[in-house]
């Protein structure tokens, strides 16, 4: 761990800067929008904004990168995103919110596909799950520690704004000014959705299904802590449980996929993940409770899709991940444009309790097909399947490849998976 560190420690700090200034942004537009009376259906298609411009970076920035090289490509989406948050409080309409929402998310995905090829080029097969560990809870750190920013201003004036846009500058500082050399980059060879789909339906139908529930939490919990009367404090400190919960339960749930199963534990996770979102539909809850639900909420999600990036892994050959973690990528993605809409549309018929509901609903549905997966399919054997590793939903297709990568080259090593 200390040689990760000493190796990618520029990186790795530039990365918990990029996470400070996106969590900030995504949470005070939230809060931002209902200061200006922006719509519940408003705010939904600023959010989905996002996931479009990410998703469309996820297809065009490893070309760039590939023709321009990693330092240029790093550098011009860095201002890009530094530019484009300052000028939301210049221009408070949702329109051209959604459009500059576009710009950064695509600004944001080529970031990752940079850093994240960095950060795997100085690993080795020793180091890299341990890279791939630290890099995740830099990213959970940031996004965490930037709802406490929150509070240090008033989100009806620039200020706020400037914070994020002044941090995103800083991080390229270690990052450029670092000794290490920019990693050759190639482009990945394709696999067709059909033969993915085939390799794990439950992969990718579960990748769908969280694009969604991770849309709605990193877009919309601003947007439905407004529409429920929460302060900022407490809006903040909301939206910090769930990445606290995300990051705490990667481990012990890892921990058991690599012993348990996966399948078991995507059914049960899911179905316990349902049933907690439908607990504020049903009563009502006060916020100390409701912090329970955010804590369940990121707990369930997030170790559910490294577990299905792991699921996946397990039905895949080595030659096949790199286009195969591109695939889950660009399915996650269609389902994250989605699930601010849908669920922006769910709270304007039933009030800010369809913000859970939503949620639920997909959950449950994980849960379903689960099961009835487990009906078409025999159970793989623990012994039998790769090395869970914990990776981040805000990471890009580089990071999830390597998980892919490292989870299968530990147990190549070890003959067995270990916890």
């Amino acid at each position: 761990m200390l040689t990760v560190l000493r190796n990618s420690w520029a990186l790795l700090l530039g990365i918990m800067l990029l996470m400070l200034g996106n969590g900030m942004q995504g949470t005070l537009l939230g809060i931002r929008g209902g200061i200006e009376g922006f719509s519940t259906a408003q705010m939904s298609y600023v959010m989905s904004a996002y996931f479009a411009g990410f998703l469309i970076g996820s297809r065009m920035a490893p070309e760039m990168i590939r023709r321009v090289g990693h330092v240029r490509v790093f550098a011009a989406l860095g201002s890009m995103i530094s530019a484009v948050l300052i000028m939301y409080a210049a221009a408070p309409d949702w329109i051209a919110w959604a459009a500059m929402r576009v710009l950064i998310g695509f600004s944001f995905s080529g970031v990752y596909i940079t850093a994240e090829s960095w950060l795997n080029n100085s690993a080795t097969n020793e180091t890299r799950g341990q890279a791939l560990s630290l890099y995740m809870i830099m990213q959970m750190a940031g996004i965490i520690a930037a709802q406490a920013l929150l509070n240090f201003g008033d989100p009806s004036g620039y200020i706020l704004f400037v914070i994020p846009s002044v941090l995103v500058s800083i991080a390229f500082t270690p990052i450029l000014l670092s000794v290490s050399p920019a990693p050759a980059f190639e482009t990945t060879k394709r696999l067709s959705f059909a033969a993915l789909y085939r390799a794990s339906p439950l992969g990718c139908v579960g990748m769908f299904l969280l694009g969604g529930v991770f849309s709605a939490q990193f877009g919309m919990s601003a947007v439905w802590g407004t529409a429920e009367g929460l302060t900022i404090r407490q809006i903040s400190i909301f939206v910090a449980a769930i990445y606290v919960g995300g990051l705490v339960f990667q481990y012990p749930i890892g921990w058991a996929s690599d012993l348990l199963g996966r399948r078991q534990l995507v059914l049960w996770l899911s179905a316990i993940g349902g049933v907690a979102m439908l607990l504020p539909v049903v009563f009502s809850l006060n916020f100390t409770s409701l912090l329970v639900i955010a804590l369940l909420m990121g707990g369930v999600s997030n170790p559910l899709y490294s577990l299905l990036v792991a699921y996946t892994n397990d039905f895949l050959d080595l030659s096949d991940m790199a286009a195969a973690s591109a695939g889950l990528l660009f399915i996650n993605g269609l389902g994250a444009i989605s699930g601010p809409v849908i669920t922006g549309w769910v709270m304007e018929q039933m009030g800010p309790s369809g913000y859970f509901l939503l949620m639920g609903v997909l959950f449950l549905a994980l849960a379903g097909y689960a099961a009835w997966r487990m009906t078409r399919r025999r159970v793989t054997l623990a012994d039998q399947t790769a090395s869970y590793t914990p990776i981040s939903p805000t990471s890009a297709a580089l990071a999830v490849e390597a998980a892919m990568e490292a989870g299968q080259e530990h147990s190549d090593e070890t003959g067995t998976p270990t916890p």
